[in-house]
């Protein structure tokens, strides 16, 4: 009987051996630099290790950090935490905007809040904003300054309205000739129009900014054969608020011609208007399988708020994240995260890290909406994507310039569940050649474990 468990034991890793074997020729057949690249893949129930690659070395997470920020934050609010946008007015009808940086306020919130303010005849004196929510702080520490025209990196605050984004508007006019913009909703930035009419071409426009030249100025450039739109995020998210504001005063007729004024909310003597409100419940699957930055920035900051009982601030939300690690029993000594979105280059995580999260949330009690949250292949950030593993997979992506990173959950075809975690940092290898890795190692794990 003892002879016959270890020639199991021995055909056991030898097969593994021939599995790790076969991963390894794929990372060769890729011309991948294996140094560039770290996995972990362990069985969810009991923690062991069936495959790792530099599994200790700190790498780029890029988006798949928000499986991590995403739940400590969760954690922080709770999952029936709702961002609550107020009016008040006090006993001389003075009208309070109280903001609390909801990343989904959009315009027709504010005008349903100025209707309610005019159908009860209160015409205010001055208008106050308080914006004691945040701090002043838009944009994430170690983002790229290329990125600040990337419609999927806004800056973010408390003055969160319409994703902070406005489209350009190009239409074209006579063939060879100028086409026309226009910037929707208004927003003060100066265009300069490079784009041509050209009935016989292709739609490509790019924006860039020219600071050299003047503030706020942009080149439009490209040429158009029929109409489009490119969405572009705002630089001062507090201007574009006002202004947003301002239209829906005047599109409701309602009797107020002053400037708006910045003030905290009293204690006393204020009455609830209006309020509009939007929950956390609808804010997870965004940041988990659509990976929105700023939706994912904004809760981590407000996270840090609601835990330190103070204004949000990437400080805060830190201390809350190391309490979150401290709670679940991660070591953080190899790793060093900025942000809430893994935008910012200067994160670092390594696999070994990424799959003892995996774990513990697999034994968590809400572990299967966790993992419903993540997108499955056709879903999100996957939707064209690892088609292949059809419902055998829950996964969440990253990508940055020179990093490619994946990662969640395989069901192989033996029926084991694994977590897993790839990060490919290698700047001489293409986006497209690093996914096409990731899938190649899935395979492999999914076909042989």
């Amino acid at each position: 009987m003892q002879k016959l468990i270890s020639i199991i034991i021995v055909f056991l890793m030898s097969a593994t051996s021939v599995y790790a074997e076969s991963i390894a020729k794929t990372l060769n057949s890729m011309g991948v630099n294996k140094s560039a690249v770290s996995i972990s893949i362990r069985d969810v129930k009991d923690g062991d290790n069936i495959y790792s690659l530099n599994d200790r070395t700190p790498r780029l997470p890029a988006s798949t950090l928000k499986l991590i920020t995403s739940m400590a934050s969760k954690d922080a609010l709770g999952i029936d935490y709702k961002y609550k946008t107020s009016l008040y007015k006090s006993t001389n009808n003075d009208l309070y905007l109280k903001l609390s940086a909801d990343p989904l306020l959009n315009v027709s919130d504010l005008e349903k809040m100025i209707e309610v303010a005019k159908a009860k005849n209160i015409a205010p004196k001055t208008f106050y904003i308080d914006d004691s929510a945040f701090d002043n702080v838009e944009w994430g520490d170690g983002w790229q300054w290329d990125d600040e025209l990337n419609p999927l990196m806004p800056k973010f605050s408390v003055y969160n309205i319409n994703g902070n984004l406005v489209k350009v508007e190009v239409v074209p006019t006579i063939q060879n000739s100028p086409a026309k913009l226009q910037l929707k909703p208004f927003y003060p930035m100066t265009l300069i129009n490079n784009v041509v009419s050209d009935a016989k071409g292709t739609n490509s426009i790019s924006i860039k900014r020219n600071d050299d030249v003047a503030p706020n100025m942009f080149s439009v450039d490209g040429s158009v054969s029929k109409s489009m739109s490119v969405v572009i995020p705002v630089l001062n998210p507090k201007v574009n608020f006002k202004l947003r504001l301002e239209d829906c005063i005047t599109k409701k007729k309602f009797e107020y011609f002053f400037p708006f004024q910045n003030e905290k909310l009293p204690e006393k003597n204020i009455y609830l208007v209006d309020e509009t409100e939007h929950g956390l419940v609808e804010m997870l699957p965004m940041i988990l399988k659509n990976s929105n930055n700023m939706v994912a920035e904004t809760v981590f900051k407000t996270a840090g708020s609601i835990y330190s009982k103070d204004k949000g601030s990437i400080e805060n939300s830190l201390r809350m994240l190391n309490a979150y690690f401290e709670k679940i029993g991660l070591n953080v000594e190899d790793i060093k995260i900025v942000d809430g979105s893994g935008v910012s280059k200067n994160n670092l995580m390594t696999s070994k890290f990424m799959t003892d999260f995996l774990i513990y949330k697999a034994g968590d009690d809400d572990f299967e909406e966790f993992k419903n949250m993540l997108p499955a292949p056709g879903e999100g950030t996957l939707k064209n994507r690892m088609l292949y593993f059809k419902d055998n997979l829950r996964a969440k992506t990253g990508t940055l310039s020179d990093a490619s990173a994946i990662a969640g959950y395989i069901t192989t075809r033996r029926g084991k569940v694994f977590a897993f975690d790839i990060m490919i940092n290698d700047a001489k290898t293409s986006n497209s050649d690093k996914k096409n890795i990731e899938e190649q190692i899935l395979r492999n794990i999914y076909l042989n474990y």
